[in-house]
């Protein structure tokens, strides 16, 4: 029986390296000089610091700019607000998501059932598993969900025959 699995990666590979093209960025452009403006990557998340709420919106910018450039979707990051640190500094911290959350998993199921394909849904963890008798309505699913434009960055992997 044919089967596909829906994940929701990112790879952090190219998150750090967007980050460190954002970080380079930032150090040189003269438009960020006495602002002391860094961004660094973590585990599971981006931060954005500088001294004034404009020039962390700019820095903000190169770096959702650098990561699309590295074909990572913006779908992925969370959060982001700026707020006041203290000590006349402005932060924004994105957290990068990975896995499809069982709530999310859900509703992606629930979606996908209700398009009247005859396929089955199971969640695997953070991942779905889409089993179908036919090639075709695989790929209806595909389709559909592409459609959708879900919250989060959707990749479609694992197609087997």
């Amino acid at each position: 029986m044919p089967t596909f699995d829906i994940v929701s990666e990112v790879d952090r590979q190219e998150v750090r390296n967007a980050v460190d093209q954002a970080a380079r960025e930032v150090a040189t452009r003269y438009d960020f000089k006495g602002t002391n403006t860094t961004i660094r990557v973590g585990d599971d998340e981006i931060v954005c610091e500088s001294s004034t709420d404009n020039r962390l919106d700019a820095a903000v910018d190169v770096l959702k700019e650098k990561l699309v450039r590295r074909k990572v979707s913006l779908k992925a990051l969370s959060g982001g607000t700026p707020k006041e640190i203290g000590g006349a500094r402005y932060q924004a911290t994105f957290g990068i998501s990975s896995g499809i959350a069982q709530d999310a998993a859900k509703e992606l199921s629930k979606v996908i059932r209700d398009t009247k394909i005859k396929v089955q849904v199971q969640v695997q963890g953070n991942q779905l598993r889409v089993q179908g008798k036919k090639r075709d309505d695989l790929q209806q699913v595909i389709a559909a969900v592409k459609d959708l434009d879900y919250r989060l960055p959707l990749q479609y992997v694992n197609f087997r025959d």
